[in-house]
Order: C-alpha cells, then structure tokens, then sequence
C-alpha cells in the first residue's frame, strides 16, 4: 500500500461491503475540490476497495473524458507523488452518463450501469432546482429500492430557503426514499474539531459539572471569512449569511456545545438531543428582530494588504442588493441548564482574517481579592478552534514572577498536529464514508431541518418588514459597529479578528 507522510495513519474502523457512488454534477466545482480527492484518498487508504464512482452530468463527456479529467483533479497537493499505478486503478473505476437532469433515457442507463450492485449512494451536487427531478427519476427506475444491500441519497446544502421550501423538499423526497435512506449533509459536521466536542463535554469529569448556567457566563460562536463572494454572486444573491451559515453550519455547532448528555452514541439518540436544542430556541419576534439581530454589508477595503471592492459592485450583484454579508445574533435556549445565557453568534464575508471558533467564557470569581493588590482577574475561557487552525485553548489567570502579586491570563494549548503528529482526515472523507456503511450520526434529520429553518423564517420575515438600509462595515474589519450593542456587559466583548 502506497504511503503518503500527509495521509499517513489516518485509518478508519469501518469499511464499506462493495458500492457504486453516482455524482450528479459531477461536472462541478464541488466534484473537482472535495468529493473525487476524498474519495481517491479513502482508495488509497484502503477504507474502500469494491467500487465504482459514476458521474452524471450535462456536459457531453465520455466515460474517457471524464477520466481524463479526474485525473487532473488528484494530480498534485498531497497526491503528487502518488505512484501512477495506484491512479490508474482509481480511473479505471470510474464511468460518466451524459445526460440532462430530468431526461428518462439517462436513468435508463444509470440503471444498467448499477444494476448488481450491494450498495447504491446517489450524491446530488447539483443547483436545488435539479433536485426534485432527480429525485422522482430515480424513483421511476426504481433506484431507489435495493434488492439487496442498500440505496442511499445524500443531498447538499442549501436544504430549502425557508421553512415552506424546507418542508417542500422534504415531501419531494419521502415520496421516494424513506428516512433512513436520507442523508441530509453538512460539512462542517465532518470537521475533527466539532466532532471532538462530544469527547471534550462527555468523556472529560472537569468539564461537564460546570456546563451549565451556574459557571458559563455566554457563548461566542464566530465563523469568519476573510474572502468576499468572489464569482458567486448570483448564488449569495439568493442566500445571505444568515441563510448560507446560521441555519445550518452554526446552529448545528451550537446544538452539539449545549445539547444534554445522550443515553448513548447511536445516530438517532444524538440527532434527538440536537433537535431538543433546536426546539428550545427562544423565538426573536418581529418586534424584537432589530434587537436581538445585525446584519450588515462589506463595502471596499484593504483584506491582508489587498483592496476589495464592496458587495454592491461585485459579479452578480444586484446594486441595490439588501441581502447581508455580515450577520449577528444574541439567542437565548429555554431550557433549565441554559436560561440567561446568552449566546452570541457572527459570521461574515471580508473580514480581518479567516476563523472559525467557539468560545465558552466562564462566570468571574464571586470575590476579586487581587483588585486591592493592584491586579485583577480575568473571565477564564475555553476556546474550540475548528479552522484553519485545529486544537484548543483553555485561558487561565496566572501570578507573573516577582515580590508582587500581579496577574494576568495565561493559556493552556492543546493543537490536533502537535498531539497526535498527524494531520485530520478531511471533512467529505469521513462524511462519505459514514453514509457507506450507514452511519447518520452527522446528518441532519428531517426535524432537525424544519425546526432551524422555523427559528431563522421569523427573522427573515422581520427584515423584510425592515425599511432601514443595511449598516455598512469595511472589509478587512470586523463587521458593522452595530453588532457590538448586542452584547451587554462590560465583560462581554466579541473577541478580536
């Protein structure tokens, strides 16, 4: 078996019986970036063996064709050195069907292509409006039965626009797949970081006893992103932060910092408590929209010494745009162990620097019987890095050396590389491979769906009614100055980019 310094170590437990993977869109950016390099790096890693990736698409490629092209995508990063023998087995895997979305001829094909198959996983990486013909072709060929094995289908984010559509999608799909057959994906689930939570909350004794209103002052959920929307303007158009980010991504991050202990570790125990989460969400009325929410755009700045150009004059973007680049909220979770916590969350496009984390700050000591010695103390917090760098921070009060009792914070850094000398496997790996063998433990189910989006439609409804223009923050910032007026104390600042 080929090894490569960069996969090196980073075997899975579980192996899937012999599949065939269907792509549709495999002519997309999504194929080419993350689904063909995960699965070639799972080939080579021996997790699968007995497979064959078929690509369907519109573009008029031969099975040829499309192999030549995947051959570009595994051609250099961490595969450049990867013997050409071990690639060519990878391409002889592969076949392609050249067909429209909604054509029957192509099912057709699809159907003798699979046929003899024990495992059947169909991936839609394809705009939403491909889905709902796809959906109904593979249950016309019957694709979506398996005489043996199995038949799955994982569809891609964004998962509706609000919860009708949300609700509308869902119909589509148990029309012809049940339940269990649905894997709703998300990939910031697949990060090592976010997984690693649960083993941080329930697998260490110090933490879990002060998880809880009683020691947690708030929460600060960030996602940044130092980048703009770039050539996907047209898509952003369509989406904005609260949409592309909150209710998928962050929320289902927050769901897995607060849900409470699950019984045990099987996929619908751990989706219950995450949908119990979701369901506590104290709603933001209409009323209380411009209280408890900021949204903002970008417009030109410097980004790491480069100039930008704001949202309104960006590629596919309407001038007179009010969809948000920028949103921030303060929620509350009605639940015993959470009341009055507050938890902050932000996320935005061309801002200071690209980082996604979680911050848990823990309530001040009830005395502070350093002030009087000239020092103070400081809120002890636990920071969860999940990109780009992967590990985690604990923030202590520390005396400096000396005759005097002066603090001042101190961490204690715990970094994925460092400890384990070993780089994480890539999100869509480990996503791929649970549905392969049929673990949806990192799905989203279809509660956990429709629950989100009715929490986020109220907001969306609100801002419709909002005849305000949109605040605009600088990029290369930290978003607009409004969003510093939702947190309230003078202990509670959004930590800096």
């Amino acid at each position: 078996m080929f090894a490569n310094p960069l996969l090196d170590g980073l075997q899975f437990s579980k192996e899937p019986s012999p599949f065939v993977i269907t792509i549709f869109g495999a002519t997309g950016d999504l194929t080419r970036r993350k689904l063909i390099p995960a699965l070639f790096s799972l080939f080579l890693k021996g997790n699968i063996s007995q497979f064959k990736i078929v690509g369907f698409a519109r573009r008029p490629w031969t099975t040829q064709s499309f192999q030549d092209e995947v051959r570009q995508m595994i051609a250099g990063g961490p595969f450049a050195s990867v013997p050409e023998g071990l690639k060519l087995a990878f391409l002889e895997k592969l076949d392609y069907v050249s067909s429209t979305f909604d054509a029957a001829e192509g099912y057709a094909k699809l159907s003798q292509i699979v046929q003899g198959w024990e495992g059947r996983l169909f991936y839609l990486s394809t705009p939403p409006d491909e889905y709902e013909p796809i959906i109904r072709n593979l249950g016309a060929q019957n694709l979506n039965e398996a005489t043996r094995g199995y038949s799955r289908i994982i569809v891609e984010k964004p998962f509706g626009r609000d919860l009708a559509t949300a609700k509308e999608l869902n119909d589509i799909l148990a029309t012809v797949f049940e339940e269990n057959q649905i894997y709703r994906i998300d990939h910031y689930l697949g990060k090592e970081t976010v997984q690693n939570i649960l083993v941080l909350r329930f697998g260490n004794g110090i933490f879990e006893p002060l998880w809880n209103n009683r020691y947690i002052d708030h929460i600060q959920i960030t996602v940044a992103e130092s980048l703009g929307v770039g050539t996907r303007g047209n898509y952003y158009e369509k989406s904005g932060a609260l949409r592309d980010m909150v209710q998928s991504h962050i929320f289902q991050l927050m769901a897995l910092l607060t849900m409470e202990p699950p019984n045990d570790l099987s996929p619908d125990t751990i989706r219950t408590e995450k949908v119990k989460i979701l369901k506590s969400l104290r709603p933001i009325t209409f009323k209380d929209v411009s209280k408890y929410t900021v949204r903002g755009q970008y417009s030109e700045g410097i980004v790491q010494g480069q100039p930008v150009k704001g949202y309104l004059e960006e590629e596919g973007v309407d001038p007179n745009s009010r969809t948000e680049t920028f949103v921030a909220l303060k929620i509350f979770l009605d639940t015993w162990r959470w009341e009055g916590v507050p938890i902050f969350i932000r996320t935005g496009k061309s801002l200071g620097r690209r980082v996604s984390e979680v911050a848990i700050s823990f309530k001040e000591p009830p005395l502070h019987i350093f002030k009087n010695r000239g020092s103070d103390t400081w809120n002890n917090t636990l920071v969860i890095h999940i990109q780009p760098e992967e590990g985690i921070t604990f923030n202590i009060n520390a005396k400096i050396p000396g005759y005097t009792t002066q603090v001042r914070p101190v961490n204690m850094d715990f970094a994925y590389g460092n400890a384990f000398g070993e780089a994480t496997p890539e999100a869509y790996e480990r996503l791929l491979l649970d549905a392969l063998v049929g673990d949806s433990t990192l799905y989203t189910r279809r509660d956990d769906i429709e629950t989100s989006w009715a929490f986020i439609t109220r907001i969306l409804q609100g801002w419709a009614e909002d005849p305000n223009p949109l605040p605009q923050y600088r990029a290369g910032g930290s978003g607009p100055d409004e969003a510093k007026n939702l947190l309230g104390s003078l202990h509670q600042k959004w930590r800096k980019l």
